[in-house]
C-alpha cells in the first residue's frame, strides 16, 4: 500500500507555548497568567504564546486517510530543545518538498519509512522535531489501516514487543491551584499525581521551602481524605529546576530537603521531576547521579524523574548508562519520530531505568491516542496524561482508547 497523496491543514494545541527563560528570569511582568516582556528563547513572539499545530493527512491508494499531529513541547528552545513550533513558517515546504517526499511511500512497514523521514533534511538540516513526530504518527497510522489491525500490534510486530493485557498506569498532570481538579481525580483513582508545576522559586516554592512542602502535605492529606480506603496512588511534582535555584545547586542540602519534603507526603510514595536543571546536559548528569546516590545513602524514599537534557534516544541511553535517574520523562515530540519513543521506552525496560511516556499538555487529542498505542505495545512504567492540563479530558482520552483497543485485542486471542 502507497501513499497517493499528502494534505496538510493547520490547527491548534491543547495548550501554550511558555518561554521558560524569561519567566525564570523575573523580566517579565505578571499579567494574569500572562507575563508581558521580551521573549528570551528561540521562537516565540511572546513570553507566553498559543500554539498551533499541523495536521499531515496521508492519503492512501485505497482513498484511506491516515494522519498524525505536528506539535512540540509548552516550554520549547530551552535544555537542547528546538524552537518553538508554529505552523505558518512551515506550510509551504511541507505542502511542498515533504509531501514529494511522502508520495509513493510504501507504507506496508512503519519502522523502516519512519526512519528513513526522520533522517530527511532540507539544506542539510533535519526537520523540525514537530515536524518528524507528527509524520512518524501518521506512517503509524497508515501501515495500521493497510493491516486492518492497531496501532500497537504494528509496533509489537517490528519491535518484537509483548501488548499489555492490562491498562497502563496514568500520571494525572494537573494545575496546582485547581483543588476542585484534584478532588476529581483522587476520586477517579488516578495512579499518580497531581504533576504540578512549580517554576518560580519565591511564588511556587517558597524562600525556605515551606510552600512546596504544604503543598505536598495537602495533597497526602485530600488523598486520606477523600480517597477509598484501598487507593494508595502516589505523588509526584514536577519543579523545573527550582531546588537548584534554592540551593546553589548543591546537591546534599537539596537532599536533605526532599527527605523532609518526604515525611510530608505520609505514607504515599513521592516522585520528584528535575529538582535542578545545569547550564550542560553533563553537569546536568553528575548533578542528578550525585543526588540518586544521596538518597540511598541517606534512606530517602524519593523517586528521581529526568526531564530537561535528556530530550532524544541518545541522551536517554546516556542518562540511562549513567544510572543518573530512577525514571526518565520520555517526552515524545522531543524525540521526533515516534520510532525514537518506542525505542526509548524498550531500552529503558531492558536496561533497568525506568520509563515514563511523557509528552505535553501542548499536543492534540490524536497524538495522545497514538501515544497510548506505544504505551500498551512498549509498557513503560505509567505515562503522562495529555492534552491539556485540564486533566479530566486527557484521562477520558487515554482510558477510553486503551479500553477499546485491549477489547478489540481480546477478541482477536
Amino acid at each position: 500500500m502507497k501513499i497517493k497523496d499528502v494534505i496538510c491543514a493547520a490547527g491548534r494545541s491543547g495548550y501554550m507555548h511558555r518561554d521558560l527563560l524569561a519567566i525564570k528570569s523575573g523580566t517579565g511582568i505578571p499579567n494574569g497568567s500572562l507575563y508581558d516582556g521580551k521573549p528570551m528563547s528561540p521562537g516565540f513572539t511572546r513570553i507566553i504564546e498559543p500554539a498551533t499545530i499541523i495536521s499531515v493527512m496521508l492519503v492512501l491508494e485505497d482513498g484511506q486517510i491516515a494522519f498524525g499531529d505536528c506539535a512540540d513541547v509548552i516550554l520549547a528552545g530551552v535544555a537542547g530543545r528546538d524552537p518553538a513550533f508554529n505552523a505558518a513558517p512551515h506550510m509551504d515546504y511541507m505542502r511542498g518538498e515533504v509531501a514529494d517526499a511522502l508520495r509513493g511511500r510504501d507504507v506496508t512497514t512503519f519502522k523502516s519509512q519512519a526512519e528513513a523521514m526522520d533522517n530527511y533534511t532540507r539544506g542539510g538540516t533535519r526537520l523540525h522535531t514537530a515536524i518528524r513526530y507528527g509524520i512518524s504518527q501518521a506512517l503509524l497510522h497508515a501501515t495500521s489501516l493497510c493491516h486492518k489491525q492497531t496501532m500497537a500490534e504494528v509496533i509489537a510486530r517490528e519491535y518484537g514487543s509483548t501488548i499489555s493485557t492490562q491498562p497502563i498506569p496514568i500520571l494525572a498532570s494537573c494545575h496546582k491551584d485547581d483543588h476542585g481538579q484534584l478532588d476529581r481525580v483522587i476520586l477517579k483513582r488516578v495512579e499518580l499525581l497531581p504533576h504540578a508545576s512549580f517554576q518560580i522559586v519565591s511564588e511556587h516554592v517558597g524562600l525556605q521551602g515551606e510552600k512546596l512542602m504544604a503543598f505536598v502535605r495537602r495533597v497526602a492529606g485530600r488523598i486520606k481524605e477523600i480517597g477509598d480506603a484501598d487507593y494508595h496512588p502516589r505523588i509526584h511534582v514536577d519543579l523545573y529546576g527550582t531546588l537548584g535555584e534554592l540551593f546553589a545547586m548543591h546537591v546534599e542540602p537539596l537532599a536533605d530537603y526532599l527527605g523532609k519534603l518526604r515525611q510530608e507526603s505520609g505514607g504515599y510514595k513521592l516522585l520528584v521531576e528535575s529538582p535542578m536543571i545545569a547550564k550542560t546536559q553533563q553537569e546536568q548528569i553528575d548533578k542528578f547521579s550525585t543526588l540518586r546516590g544521596l538518597l540511598k545513602t541517606k534512606g530517602i524514599d524519593v523517586g528521581l524523574i529526568a526531564d530537561e537534557w535528556c530530550n532524544t534516544l541518545p541522551d536517554i541511553k546516556l542518562f540511562a548508562q549513567a544510572k543518573a535517574a530512577d525514571f526518565v520523562q520520555i517526552k515524545t515530540p522531543d524525540l521526533g519520530s515516534i520510532h525514537n519513543t518506542i525505542e526509548a521506552v524498550l531500552y529503558c525496560k531492558a536496561n533497568g531505568m525506568g520509563a515514563c511516556l511523557g509528552g505535553t499538555a501542548n499536543e492534540t487529542d490524536h497524538s495522545t491516542r497514538i501515544s497510548t498505542h506505544m504505551g500498551l505495545a512498549c509498557q513503560p512504567d505509567f505515562m503522562l496524561s495529555k492534552p491539556g492540563l485540564g486533566a479530566d479530558e486527557a484521562l477520558m482520552i487515554q482510558t477510553n482508547e486503551m479500553a477499546r483497543t485491549l477489547a478489540i485485542l481480546q477478541t482477536r486471542r
